[in-house]
């Protein structure tokens, strides 16, 4: 049974979107596409809300990932702040919903640890580190892009610990389980 799939993530937003696209092949995640849904320029918030379901189901569409992992809403300040970024993530959910894809969802600190290890990291510092782990010298610089790239690879890093799914008493155990990793 092959491990490989496509994970979206979606970091919704109803002035700028990030999504990003991770190949997972065997156990190793590469950036498909990464990008962002500029929608300063609009007014009309139902108008904002149509291009983000349009755009996300036209990325959908063209690459068909496997499963979505967006970024939950997060107690904020601004109530009206919290309602339109739930009104982005409801039309990003309804358009996987759409077409049948499996939707998880991450708050952002729990994101943050997954990346970085702690949930207290910075947008530059979970940037930094992700450029390293992809080794791609021009990272990507908006925020909301990879914010989305993060989002997708804590995504995978649920679906695959590091140290593997296995539970082990003793390091004999572990050797034996995963000789792989012993040199």
């Amino acid at each position: 049974m092959s491990n490989d799939r496509i994970i979206m993530g979606i970091d919704p937003g109803t002035n700028c979107m990030g999504y990003a696209l991770l190949k997972v092949v065997g156990k190793k995640p590469i950036i498909l596409i990464s990008g962002i849904l500029d929608l300063k320029k609009l007014g009309d918030p139902y108008l904002k809300l149509q291009r983000i379901f349009k755009r996300t189901l036209q990325v959908i569409d063209e690459y068909q990932p496997d499963e979505l992992a967006i970024e939950s809403q997060f107690f904020g300040k601004n109530v009206q702040s919290m309602l339109k970024l739930g009104r982005a993530q409801g039309v990003c959910i309804a358009a996987a919903l759409q077409r049948d894809i499996p939707i998880s969802e991450y708050a952002p600190r729990k994101i943050k640890l997954a990346v970085t290890g702690t949930g207290t990291a910075s947008k530059e510092q979970m940037a930094t580190i992700m450029e390293r782990y992809f080794n791609i010298p021009n990272f990507p610089t908006n925020s909301d892009e990879t914010d989305a790239i993060a989002i997708a690879l804590c995504h995978f890093f649920q679906a695959n610990p590091l140290l593997g799914s296995k539970k082990t008493s003793s390091w004999s155990d572990f050797i034996k389980q995963n000789p792989d990793r012993v040199k």
